[in-house]
């Protein structure tokens, strides 16, 4: 057997209908004059961005939904055995079924697009993840009965509805809630398919009674009811309609039962076949007596006004998506979905997606304004530099960004041989309002970034106290985390109260926080780096936070975010899947326009693989044995800065190393002299001085920890005598990120924009994560989501 199934509001997309209207002129001739306005204009152009709004969406979908049921009788002369609508594509099967002719159905869409459009204060939600009746019994138990439930899409996605302040309410309260994958809020003006829609409705009855329904010559499902339509039901099924759930579930599961095995879609996309598949998947055909009585339930008697949820929760949406976005958000997982909702909302940002800090303004100050200008956060690389290149980097976003409207931060690097330059650049922070602060190669915690949170804390009207200065930590450590997870150390808020660097009223609030909002695992990353592994480092991040967040009894929940070899959709879906909050980029940065670097290191970059980095001394701690990741191909600096750590180890002193070696480093490493070096080091920090004097192992600590200074310069500078010992901070992420994007515009490095590399590359893990769960359990994906404005990967190229 066969239904035609009409999809409803949310559908919609510009362009829809193509030449259905050309094949259909006198169907289009009759909605102009209905409507008084082009409905071909509207749905090709949308010259007037009115397409997304309830009054003009409900017409215009109405209308080419029937455009695609015409064409399909035309081409084929077959009707169906039953026909069904979500919610307004409900008013589509009465058509098809003679209850109204095309005109008559389009002036009662546009009186119900035009009451529905008027209604305000409410909110909307899918809840994805939890049968009705686990939503009716977390409901109840939180005291939330005056939420209703809109939509019962499939089994396990369910929209809620109510007024804004308890749908905001509830999120957290379901967000806490092991078994829930996402809680979506969506894009409405009121809370539709409830209680609070009466208004609307009796506006509506009163509109139908002028009204006569013809005789239905298909049987039509009723969203109410989830059973046919008698003929005398149609106007009251029409107003109940507007309060009620839209019980597609059920709907599908009984004309599934009645032997219905092909559903066709009659409009744009292909959102309600890729419910049924899901549906059908998830559920059971459900058989029932012919000769129950359909209607001796009113669905008024049901106080939740829930259920079954539909995966088109936004369906009467004023302002709502296009249908392939609704599927992309509900269906399907989708870019703006993935991650935690309270971390972008926090930050106000479009994606949990951030730019990490690479030092010395590699992480330049027009690419944290050119992320902040898309939605998305960016970090400053402040850690190398002087405190004038700081202050003026700072005085740059602040003039092209508006806090209030674009998220940004700035790093503090941990400087453990010069600890006065922690302190120096947390009161430039503070001195010009920097409230959020990535915090980089900590070992411990230290007095400047217990200042810099003591700062920020204030004591809301319920005495809770909260942080205004916000510090992702970044870690590859586990003890480490835990110090970032724990209240600051006693001893440092004493010392600072002390010190009278801090009041005695922000020493008590630092007891009751962790040190860090939030923390960022990083793994095998360019940079500073422990070469942690991904798979390991964030289930026990994970579960580090969850024993801490209990041990303390915080309040609000610490994100954990990942880092470390993200360049491709298939790294970023694993991050995602292992429980990641909110991703960071890094080394596919750094080859941008936007990047502060040379174009001579940005044409290395861009010809780098997965296998072209090795790793070398941090200078910054070259005594301690710390490592970064830097570029190898057609470079010598990885081998001669081991190399100077090989014998930094072995010896005591320069002068206990062999002649051949000393001369080898001056000629070819340093191009001068260890004396001339050390002269000019006297010169810029005199206070090493007595020191270097009486230790000489530090002394050739100092003097060997110049060159990385040095080589770090030569590839900002883009020195080309020099190239060879370009020190180049990179892994492998941005190699699997050249033979992602090889083939396409963004193959070569002038093409390359930080924000349109995020775009890209939330869009297609949002994708690649509804391919693998499409073929996991065993339907079809829904439609692809198109990265706007960049090129598609092209299908040979690794994804």
């Amino acid at each position: 057997m066969l239904a035609y199934v009409f999809p409803g509001q949310g559908a919609q997309k510009k362009g829809m209908g193509g030449a259905l209207f050309d094949e259909f002129p006198e169907i289009v001739a009759e909605a102009d004059q209905v409507l008084g306005y082009s409905i071909r204009e509207l749905c090709l152009d949308d010259p007037d961005s009115k397409l997304n709004q309830t009054e003009y969406t409900q017409p215009a979908l109405y209308t080419v939904n029937a455009l695609h049921y015409y064409k399909k009788i035309k081409d084929t002369g077959i009707k169906p055995d039953y026909v069904a609508g979500h919610s307004l594509g409900e008013y589509n099967a009465l058509l098809a079924a003679g209850a109204f002719e095309f005109a008559a159905g389009l002036r009662l869409v546009q009186m119900r697009g035009a009451l529905m459009s008027r209604a305000a204060g409410g909110g909307m939600a899918a809840v994805i993840g939890l049968s009705e009746e686990q939503i009716r019994e977390a409901l109840l138990a939180n005291q939330l009965e005056r939420i209703d439930v809109a939509n019962l899409n499939s089994p396990k996605q369910i929209v809620i509805s109510g007024s804004k302040a308890d749908v905001e309410h509830a999120r957290p309260m379901f967000e806490g809630m092991k078994d829930v994958m996402m809680f979506v809020p969506l894009r409405t003006s009121g809370a539709f398919h409830s209680r609070y829609m009466q208004e609307s409705s009796e506006e509506f009855e009163a509109f139908l009674s002028g009204y006569s329904f013809g005789r239905l010559t298909i049987p039509v499902i009723s969203n109410v009811y989830a059973r046919p339509y008698s003929d005398t039901d149609i106007r009251a099924n029409l107003v109940k309609q507007i309060t009620h759930s839209v019980k597609w579930t059920e709907s599908i599961r009984y004309l599934w039962g009645r032997g219905v095995e092909q559903f066709e879609e009659m409009g744009p996309g292909r959102v309600l076949t890729d419910l049924i598949t899901r549906i059908r998947t998830e559920a059971e055909p459900l058989i029932v007596d012919d000769n129950e009585p359909q209607n001796d339930k009113d669905a008024s008697d049901d106080k939740s006004s829930i259920d079954f949820l539909p995966t088109m929760p936004a369906m009467e949406s004023p302002q709502d998506h296009t249908m392939d976005q609704v599927t992309e958000r509900l269906a399907c997982i989708s870019a703006a979905s993935l991650g935690s909702s309270q971390f972008k909302k926090d930050f106000g940002l479009k994606y949990a997606y951030c730019t990490g800090a690479m030092y010395r303004g590699i992480a330049s100050k027009e690419m944290v304004v050119r992320m902040g200008k898309a939605g998305m956060m960016g970090f400053f690389g402040a850690g190398g530099l002087k405190m004038p290149q700081i202050e003026e980097a700072i005085l740059y976003i602040k003039e092209r960004l508006d806090p209030d409207q674009a998220a940004y931060g700035l790093n503090l690097v941990h400087n453990p041989s010069e600890p006065w330059v922690e302190e120096q650049t947390v009161d430039l922070f503070l001195k010009h309002g920097i409230t959020v602060v990535e915090a980089a190669a900590f070992m411990s915690i230290t007095p400047a970034l217990v200042k810099y949170r003591a700062k920020g804390l204030r004591r809301d009207a319920e005495g809770q106290v909260t942080a205004s200065h916000r510090m992702i930590a970044k870690v590859s450590r586990p003890e480490v985390a835990e110090l970032f997870l724990s209240p600051a150390p006693e001893r440092i808020v004493g010392k600072l109260l002390e010190e009278r660097k801090i009041s005695p009223q922000e020493a008590e609030m630092l007891r009751k926080i962790p040190v860090a909002d939030d923390i960022c695992a990083e793994a095998d990353s360019g940079g500073h780096t422990d070469g942690a592994v991904a798979y390991a480092l964030m289930p026990a991040m994970i579960k580090l936070r969850d024993e801490m967040m209990d041990k303390f009894g915080y309040r609000k929940q610490v994100r954990i975010g990942a880092a470390g070899g993200i360049g491709t959709p298939e790294a970023a879906a694993a991050a995602f899947m292992l429980g990641a909050d909110f991703i960071v980029t890094g080394s596919i940065n750094q080859c941008t326009v936007e990047a502060g670097t040379s174009d001579a290191v940005k044409d290395l970059l861009q010809q780098a693989n997965v296998q072209d980095t090795e790793y070398a001394p941090a200078g910054d701690m070259f005594e301690m044995g710390a490592r970064v990741q830097v570029l190898k191909k057609g470079l010598f600096f990885p081998a001669r800065a081991n190399k100077l750590y090989d014998l930094y180890r072995q010896y005591n002193s320069i002068d206990e190393i062999d002649s051949k070696t000393k001369a080898q480093i001056q000629d070819k490493y340093f191009k001068q002299s260890f004396a001339s070096i050390y002269e000019k080091l006297c010169a810029s920090y005199p206070q090493v001085v007595e020191k270097a004097e009486q230790n000489p192992k530090f002394k050739m600590a100092l003097i060997f920890r110049w060159y990385f200074s040095y080589t770090t310069r030569l590839a900002i500078q883009g020195d080309e005598e020099n190239r060879v010992d370009y020190q180049i901070h990179c892994g492998p992420a941005l190699g699997a990120f050249n033979q992602w994007v090889k083939g396409t515009s963004l193959e070569r490095w002038q093409n390359r924009h930080v924000d349109q590399i995020a775009e890209k590359l939330m869009l297609e893990t949002a994708e690649l994560l509804n391919r693998r769960l499409a073929l996991f359990t065993g339907t079809p994906a829904a439609n692809e989501v198109q990265p706007s404005g960049l090129d598609h990967v092209p299908a040979g190229a690794a994804r």
